[in-house]
């Protein structure tokens, strides 16, 4: 009788040899990947790109856990990376702080679609990791009294800033020229700085029916689709803006970096995989939007524009000194649809004091306030990645160096790292 027992203790104590193995952050890493998918799979957006194996992404769809089922699995996973022993890597102990806050995301984003509610500084918070601190909007009105003496004339502000940049749109037979012509010298400039890897490249398409102005679509091996929206007219600023911000430095080159050193290079699968609500997006965001200052000091702005994007567009080279200077004026101004966006999604306005107020405090017209308020619907405490996050990329760049081959260092090691939100802070003293 014992004898015939021994296979089976033999086997019990295999079985629990195996189940005692210590965790480590790589299991973790393949379970959190392969629950994102199937988040992705409930809700259309919520992964933006993912370049990991196939076949994970085929058994997502095959079989796709509950909403309430992924937030319990979650959870479990953030237990479960709390209980790993410290790491002696200083990398290593940022991936895990990293992988924190996309599981705190996670949660948070389940958590919506299962009906909770949030204020929005709580869902900001618990989405992109960082707590939006907002100013009223009469905070800004100082910045508009600055903006009247840039352009003087009657009727409200709006309305003659709006008019003023519409003498700035490029044709649209000149459209395709002149954005490539933008973002080949997006790619140059960083190029100087930063090496891309040999094959990348990327797809340039123009579209309609967006709430958003441009977006990138990274495919893996340093592939792109960089989709520019064309249901308002595009301006002559957008050349660089867009050339920046979805192609150089911006999303492009970080995604490239993020796969070239942390996917392939250190076999990091979580990087495989950008869920769109996390606080990765702060950092790609704010990034991509200090990219174009860092590429284009103001001066070599406004000189590049004039002797080249003006002339490709048919607009008058004269005229560019004057429109740099409106749109540096209005950036001043970032920090209003951020509060615009909290009244509205809190319920402290209406959709149409919402798009009043968008008109006002970011000087643009009807359509464009239109548009901005869509956005914010569609993508609710988001808004707070590009003008905070911009603030706090650039906070963190120019505190690294005083000078532009510093800077653009310190930038590198930015979007090419497991960066989070409070390691923006630390370099800030915060």
């Amino acid at each position: 009788m014992f004898k015939r027992l021994l296979p089976l203790l033999a086997a019990a104590l295999i079985a629990g040899s195996a189940q005692a193995a210590p965790d480590s952050l790589d299991a973790i890493a393949v379970d959190f990947v392969k629950l994102t998918l199937e988040a992705g799979v409930r809700e259309d957006g919520y992964v933006d790109a993912y370049y990991g194996p196939p076949e994970w992404q085929e058994a997502a769809k095959a079989k796709t856990r509950d909403q309430a089922t992924l937030r319990r699995d979650a959870r479990a996973l953030a237990t479960r990376l709390a209980a790993l022993p410290a790491a002696t890597d200083p990398l290593v102990q940022r991936r895990r702080v990293f992988m924190a806050g996309q599981l705190k995301a996670a949660d948070t984003r389940l958590s919506m679609a299962l009906g909770d509610k949030f204020k929005f500084a709580d869902e900001a918070e618990g989405l992109f990791g960082i707590r939006p601190q907002l100013k009223p909007l009469s905070a800004y009105d100082p910045v508009l009294a600055r903006i009247e003496t840039l352009v003087p004339g009657e009727g409200p502000l709006a309305q003659r800033v709006d008019a003023f940049q519409n003498r700035f749109i490029i044709p649209a037979e000149k459209l395709d020229a002149v954005m490539r012509a933008g973002i080949a010298e997006c790619r140059k400039r960083t190029a100087a700085h930063m090496a891309l890897p040999a094959d990348e490249q990327f797809t340039l398409e123009f579209v309609k029916g967006k709430s958003w102005s441009g977006y990138n679509w990274y495919k893996g091996n340093a592939t792109s689709l960089i989709q520019i929206n064309t249901d308002l007219p595009i301006r002559i600023s957008r050349a660089i803006d867009l050339g920046c911000h979805e192609g150089y430095p911006g999303h492009h080159a970080l995604n490239m970096l993020l796969e070239q050193k942390l996917a392939k290079g250190r076999g990091w699968i979580e990087f495989t995989v950008y869920p769109l609500y996390s606080p990765q997006s702060l950092i790609a965001e704010g990034t991509a939007n200090y990219g174009i200052d860092l590429a284009f000091p103001l001066q070599d702005k406004i000189t590049f524009e004039r002797d080249l994007l003006f002339p490709l567009a048919g607009l008058d080279p004269a005229t560019a000194a004057n429109q740099v200077a409106l749109g540096e004026a209005t950036k001043d101004l970032a920090g209003a649809r951020l509060t615009i966006a909290q009244m509205y999604l809190d319920g402290e306005i209406d959709r149409e004091t919402a798009v009043t107020l968008a008109q006002k405090y970011q000087l643009i017209s009807r359509a464009r306030a239109e548009q901005s308020i869509s956005f914010t619907e569609t993508y609710r405490s988001y808004v707070i990645n590009y003008g905070l996050g911009q603030e706090m990329s650039q906070a963190y760049v120019e505190a690294a160096a005083p000078d532009q081959a510093g800077r653009w260092k310190a930038f590198e090691a930015l979007i090419s790292e497991p960066t989070t939100p409070a390691d923006l802070l630390k370099r800030q003293g915060h």
